[in-house]
């Protein structure tokens, strides 16, 4: 068993058990309690262990070493870095409800397809400037994705009949510890801001690399396609919050919509040719 299997299992097993004891008093009903010092500290040493299984497993003597569940790992890793980060500044405890669960999942799946390939060029540095800026980007809008499905659970529970409060579920209890609305709708749009600029330069550095590799600005391959439609998505959105002041439901479902295409620019082609058709080997 190679070590990035070992401690992508090891960080799945300290996401599980983090999520669990933030599960645990909604249960039963008992209030949740804001991360001591404790909790942020056992969160950063979850994410140095699924730290060190990314690094050992994309950073190779070969090159730069990649896979779709390794991609998707990397998004995660660096999505639970600034998360980490932005709760010192907005203690947004009530998003790790699903931050753990997810992250938990995709350390798993990359313990269970650790499979990839060596990326072409990988000597090149803007190529690895570009990637370091697109997993960034990829991060915080999973992130973003992640907080926008939170707030839709949130908002169906708001428009639900008020509930006498030992009759409420696990999920109304869960809902009942959100910050309001209000907050996390601002934090969602401050997450999609710094996400649209790296995103941004994900398609600028982009560009300098297939200049520099192939003398073509933009080439049309699926990546390229679903990155654009993914870069315009959240700019319409910015734009419609400035100018129509977009928020809400309309707000939730174009970033989704903007998320699914960058998932689908990289992790989801991936998938189809690594585990679907068995060519893990391509490019």
């Amino acid at each position: 068993m190679s070590v990035s299997i070992v401690f992508h299992l090891l960080a799945a097993l300290a996401y599980a058990v983090l999520g669990l004891a933030l599960w645990r008093p909604i249960a039963r009903a008992q209030d949740v309690r804001p991360s001591s010092t404790i909790g942020r500290s056992c969160l950063l040493g979850a994410i140095a262990l699924h730290g060190i299984g990314l690094i050992s497993a994309v950073v190779v003597p070969t090159g730069l070493h990649l896979g779709w569940a390794l991609a998707l790992s990397t998004a995660m890793w660096l999505g639970m870095i600034v998360f980490w980060i932005e709760n010192f500044l907005l203690r947004l405890d009530s998003l790790l409800l699903l931050l753990l669960p997810a992250a938990t999942l995709i350390s798993l799946l990359a313990a269970i397809f650790p499979h990839g390939y060596l990326v072409p060029h990988a000597n090149n540095d803007w190529l690895r400037v570009h990637l370091l800026i697109a997993m960034t980007a990829y991060g915080l809008i999973t992130v973003a994705a992640l907080h926008a499905m939170l707030m839709t659970v949130l908002d169906r529970h708001l428009h639900r009949p008020i509930e006498a409060e030992g009759e409420q579920g696990l999920i109304g209890r869960a809902m009942g510890a959100m910050p309001p609305l209000l907050t996390l709708e601002q934090l969602l749009f401050r997450l999609i801001g710094i996400g649209f600029i790296i995103l941004t330069l994900t398609v600028i550095t982009g560009i300098i690399v297939s200049l520099r590799i192939s003398g073509q600005a933009l080439p049309m391959d699926h990546k390229t396609v679903f990155t654009l439609l993914s870069w315009v998505t959240f700019g319409v959105l910015l734009a419609g919050r400035m100018i129509q002041g977009w928020r809400g439901r309309i707000a939730l479902r174009w970033t989704l919509a903007g998320f699914a295409f960058l998932l689908l620019s990289y992790t989801g082609s991936r998938f189809v040719l690594e585990v679907i058709l068995q060519r893990g080997t391509l490019g």
